[in-house]
């Protein structure tokens, strides 16, 4: 399974201390699945691309949004491990444009999920993000990071 976390925004700079520690928690989830890291400077590139992703299953997308869905730890791990088990090749998981997500992106959404009701900068997100697919693969792998606290 291939994962991107991707955003819609400037690229992060070298001097990006939460893009540094979101490629740590990227680096930890390789040991599971591979992942990458993309930046959009519009929706639309965002949406051009995954169209052009090829695989035996189509990218599943996973719009970050204040509307979505909100998920225990737990509860996104099963989601995620299902994806696996589903054999879905490769999941985007995406941060939209400051002015929120279009109508026509999230009719595009496998899923919205929201990280809570506060607004997040879209570094402190990209990492929350990454820590969670971190922390879904431990708990499916029952590695003792989760503790379940």
């Amino acid at each position: 399974m291939l994962l991107t976390l991707a955003h819609v925004g400037a690229q992060p700079s070298s001097k990006d201390g939460f893009d540094a520690l979101t490629q740590i928690y990227l680096d930890r989830c390789a040991a599971f699945a591979r992942c990458q890291s993309e930046a959009f400077r519009t929706e639309e590139a965002l949406l051009e691309w995954l169209d052009r992703q090829q695989g035996r299953t189509p990218a599943l997308p996973v719009l970050l949004d204040s509307l979505g869905r909100q998920m225990t730890s737990e509860v996104f791990a099963a989601w995620l491990g299902a994806r696996r088990d589903q054999g879905t090749q490769h999941i985007l998981f995406a941060i939209g444009p400051a002015s929120g997500w279009s109508a026509s992106a999230r009719e595009r959404a496998h899923l919205l999920l929201s990280l809570g009701p506060m607004t997040l900068a879209h570094a402190l997100a990209r990492l929350v993000v990454a820590e969670q697919l971190y922390r879904a693969f431990t708990i499916l792998t029952g590695h003792p990071y989760h503790s379940g606290h």
